[in-house]
């Protein structure tokens, strides 16, 4: 081979070599978990049962992105790019609540949809105002809602404050982690439904 030739082999070689290790890992990506009474089959809901409506819940604008976000100090957090939700976390955080009160209710459970709202008995309203993971330590998911019953206008208001342990090694445990928090969530939600109808 002349050296010219040896020079263009070694040139695109290393060029290969350098795009091969540029290139960043295929993301990660997280769901949070049904509740433990929902991932058995259970029977439908009868036609005469309480219908709920979970509007979309919001979230503080900094963890409301596709990526995992952690906290890393009381001023700083951390994007993780290769860590992400399966779906707008949101509408993740929504669904979850709404599996969750079925179960729990045995009710008729929609979440967002505006459409759903129309024949709703019950309408409940969460405003999300921490959701925040600290790897290797905990989760903590603070909301306060309302349960507003239909027929009379009947308010309620709550407030709830969940800390769960993750101590596991990796990601998957603060999701894990904010999955029981959300089901504590519910629980709580559920229980004034309850009492209300």
């Amino acid at each position: 081979m002349t050296p010219r030739i040896v020079r263009t082999l070694l040139t695109t070689l290393s060029g290969a070599l350098v795009a091969g290790c540029g290139s960043s890992p295929a993301p990660r990506y997280y769901a949070l978990g049904a509740p433990v009474e929902a991932a058995a089959p259970t029977a439908a809901p009868a036609q005469d049962a309480l219908s709920v409506w979970v509007a979309p819940v919001t979230l503080p604008e900094s963890v409301d992105r596709p990526q995992l976000v952690l906290r890393v100090s009381t001023n700083r957090v951390a994007i993780l790019d290769g860590h992400r939700w399966a779906e707008p976390l949101g509408s993740a955080v929504t669904r979850a609540i709404a599996a969750n009160l079925a179960a729990r209710l045995g009710a008729r459970v929609a979440a967002e949809g505006q459409h759903a709202a129309t024949g709703a008995q019950i309408r409940v309203l969460v405003d999300v105002l921490r959701f925040e993971s600290s790897a290797g330590e905990s989760v903590t998911v603070e909301a306060q809602w309302s349960v507003r019953r239909i027929q009379d206008s009947t308010l309620r208001h709550g407030r709830t404050r969940v800390v769960e342990p993750a101590s596991g090694p990796d990601n998957e445990s603060l999701v894990a982690a904010h999955s029981r928090a959300i089901s504590a969530l519910s629980h709580d939600i559920a229980r004034t439904i309850a009492s209300m109808h």
